[in-house]
């Protein structure tokens, strides 16, 4: 056994750690390369994928093959395919974060304390992030294609269930960034339960975990590091149809928010409904969920006006992320409001209205990461907001909040300017006053 930072480890823990830090020292390349220098390795990337697509395809079959053998469920399985849609997808996505700003410097705050005495507020890469998440291959090149333009070093940890996959991923984007300047030495792969425990103890060579999965998982690595951590558990979001709102845009917006992609975190599970316009709103609503096949779980209100499976406190509390939502009608805004602060997990709510005043309170009251009026809640996504894909979607109050793109893979430093400035000079009754202009 081998001691790190007071820690005892064993062989392979110890060959890991030692991975680990030999990927901090040459992410530092990467944290100092121009911003020509890192989209160029991006292109690499999203040229490599296509040229090398009969290959991933390959190894995401055996994944399927073993998948459909494990007998995951459907709304595993959808997220584990990686097929030419979705191929395109992730190399449209690199092309798109090639052509963002450069992350690395932007100038955030800048003031001047006194003529000539310059002070900004610059960003910088975070150095090495550590991601756990589940098993999407086209989540690892959007994570990966992040990591490369925001300038971090990145271990990644896929699902179990798409190991070939993300073997075959890595292989691939390690071999393209070869050709650039920065090389290979970004990114690492981990795999197993004994790689992230050792993972959760290498404070000191990694500066952020990413946890995405289960609540109970999301937990495990809080508890059980010291590393800062970054993330959401469960989504279990909401749409609220109000009194004042457009009955046929609410049932296309409802129904969109459901069933576009049951299995994202950012999908409807629960649909509130003001007692004014259920009976009117209801059965418009279960006419457009039955031709997916959505299974509804409704209140007494609801099961008055349609046929569902009686709701239970649980369903409300449900991530169900397949085609299945919960029901229920509430007597005013101010109890669609407590429902959501008491039932919601702080990702993603949306307000179905027309009537301005709801509108404002709701984006006012409602303690999510992402608040939302008469749209989708699918719109929760790094993509959609401009941010060139996302590692996930924060619903911490640190650091970033809702979905994490480049900007969230960043920090700051302090840069000042001067010429021989001394805090004497501003001290005691006689010193000099700051001006504190604002530059920017």
């Amino acid at each position: 056994m081998t001691p790190y930072f007071g820690i005892l480890f064993d062989m392979e823990e110890r060959e890991l750690l030692g991975k680990i830090k030999r990927l901090r020292q040459e992410s530092k390349k990467l944290a100092t390369s121009s911003d020509d220098v890192r989209k160029r390795a991006l292109i690499l990337v999203a040229e490599a994928l296509e040229s090398n697509k009969d290959y991933l395809f390959a190894e995401n079959g055996k994944d399927l093959e073993n998948a459909r053998k494990n007998g995951i469920s459907d709304s595993l399985y959808h997220r584990l395919v990686f097929s030419e849609e979705k191929l395109s997808s992730v190399v449209k996505g690199l092309h798109d974060l090639a052509l963002l700003p450069d992350p690395i410097g932007r100038i955030r705050e800048k003031r001047e304390l006194d003529p000539d005495f310059v002070l900004e507020k610059a960003a910088f890469p975070l150095g090495v992030i550590g991601m756990i998440f589940e098993a999407r291959p086209d989540a690892l090149v959007q994570i990966a294609g992040l990591a490369l333009r925001s300038g971090n070093g990145v271990i990644l940890k896929g699902g179990k269930e798409a190991q070939y996959s993300n073997r075959a991923l890595i292989e691939v984007i390690k071999k393209a960034t070869e050709k650039s300047e920065i090389s290979d030495g970004w990114i690492l792969g981990i795999e197993s339960h004994a790689d992230v425990d050792a993972l959760l103890k290498a404070e000191g060579d990694v500066d952020l975990l990413i946890p995405r999965g289960s609540n109970a998982f999301v937990k495990h690595v809080m508890n059980n590091t010291s590393i800062p951590v970054m993330g959401h558990a469960d989504g279990i979001c909401s749409v609220y149809v109000d009194k004042c709102a457009d009955i046929s845009l609410a049932v296309k917006v409802v129904t969109d928010s459901k069933v576009q992609y049951p299995a994202a975190c950012n999908a409807a599970e629960t649909i509130l409904i003001h007692e004014d316009v259920y009976k009117e709103f209801l059965p418009l609503l279960k006419a457009s969920l039955d031709s997916y096949g959505v299974v509804i779980h409704g209140d007494d209100k609801t099961r008055e006006v349609i046929e569902a499976i009686p709701a239970t406190d649980a369903d409300y509390h449900t991530e169900y992320l397949a085609l299945e939502c919960a029901i229920k009608v509430v007597s005013s805004i101010d109890e669609a409001l407590d429902h959501i602060a008491s039932h919601g997990s702080h990702h993603t709510d949306a307000i179905i209205t027309k009537d301005k005043d709801a509108e404002s309170r709701f984006f006012r009251e409602v303690d999510s990461a992402d608040v939302f009026s008469n749209c989708s809640t699918r719109f929760a996504d790094g993509f959609r907001f401009g941010l060139g894909a996302e590692v996930g979607i924060s619903t911490s109050k640190l650091h970033a909040r809702g979905p994490v793109g480049l900007d969230g893979l960043t920090t700051t430093k302090w840069l000042l300017r001067g010429n021989g400035e001394t805090v004497r000079e501003y001290s005691g009754k006689d010193g000099k006053s700051f001006h504190h202009k604002e530059l920017i």
